[in-house]
């Protein structure tokens, strides 16, 4: 027997099986989301903006929500690592307290999985507004019956609100105002009625956000019409893009990379559309009722609304 260190380990080296691909994957991956989170904050750190709290925060909000919004913590790993990876670049965070973005799962069916949807919240695209140089001033407000409220398009168009003090009544519209530091100015008005058949498209109509803070997620309805004529910022744009949608790519460059998505929001389609297409009969038990996510139509890119 050698009595040389060097030599032993040498031999024990050339004796061992090498590792293979699945042993070295099994041991790479982390066990479960809250595992998975902790491994992910070198990566928060990266996309993080510099204005934007330390990842640390960022992975404790995550593991509040893995513990609070129920079946998210059954999500795929990769999904849930986007989603999250989504809210550093852009400098949101991930819990619904501050309403800047939601975390919601959604069930697959080709995947037969869970996967995460990230819906950005009405204060967070709020705040992604104010990062433009021209953003100027943005408002959006609840109209009811007994508000006075007038409003007219066109060449020279006109918003008026004066809202009532007491005894508002139901509500009859939403709208949303922006002012840019140039002198212009935009304004959208929505009806109850046009409200209602945008979040029937949407794959969470009956769940999340639109349950728990319907008059919130109805103002940023109007806020997105609205930012379809406005100038948007670098972020905002991208908060825009990955809104109701599903991204599985976990790397920091991969917000403005073309990675797979999953639309998390329905897009209306005609009536000779989607024919023929199989479907998944056997989903489990435990998934019936929860909203599913399809995937993107061919050619159309992620996010389209």
């Amino acid at each position: 027997m050698s009595t040389n260190l060097a030599e032993r380990v040498a031999k024990r080296r050339a004796h061992s099986p090498a590792p293979t691909a699945a042993t070295h994957d099994a041991a790479a991956a982390p066990a479960t989301l809250a595992q998975f989170v902790h491994s992910m904050r070198g990566e928060i750190a990266r996309a993080l903006p510099e204005h934007v709290a330390s990842p640390e925060r960022i992975a404790r909000i995550a593991l509040t929500e893995l513990r609070r919004v129920p079946h998210l913590a059954e999500c795929t790993q990769e999904s849930f690592g986007g989603a999250l990876m989504t809210c550093a670049a852009l400098g949101l965070e991930p819990g619904g307290v501050a309403g800047e973005a939601y975390l919601l799962p959604f069930f697959n069916k080709r995947a037969r999985a869970y996967e995460v949807q990230l819906v950005v919240g009405y204060q967070g695209m709020i705040r992604l507004f104010w990062q433009h140089p021209l953003a100027a001033g943005l408002d959006t407000h609840t109209v009811h019956e007994g508000d006075e409220f007038d409003y007219e398009y066109g060449l020279t168009p006109v918003l008026r609100h004066r809202p009532a003090l007491t005894n508002r009544g139901a509500v009859t519209g939403y709208y949303a105002v922006a002012r840019l530091t140039n002198g212009g100015s935009a304004f959208v008005v929505l009806s109850v009625e046009d409200v209602e058949a945008i979040r029937k498209r949407s794959k969470a109509k009956d769940g999340g956000p639109w349950a728990t803070d319907y008059d919130a997620m109805a103002r940023k309805t109007c806020i997105r019409q609205l930012f379809k004529l406005l100038p948007k910022s670098a972020e905002l744009a991208r908060a825009v893009a990955h809104d109701g949608t599903v991204r599985r790519d976990v790397t920091a460059d991969g917000l403005d990379a073309v990675p797979e998505y999953i639309e998390g929001e329905v897009v209306e389609q005609r009536a000779d559309q989607g024919r023929g297409q199989a479907e998944v009969e056997d989903v489990p038990v435990e998934f019936a009722g929860w909203p599913e996510a399809t995937e993107s139509p061919a050619g159309e890119p992620a996010g389209a609304k």
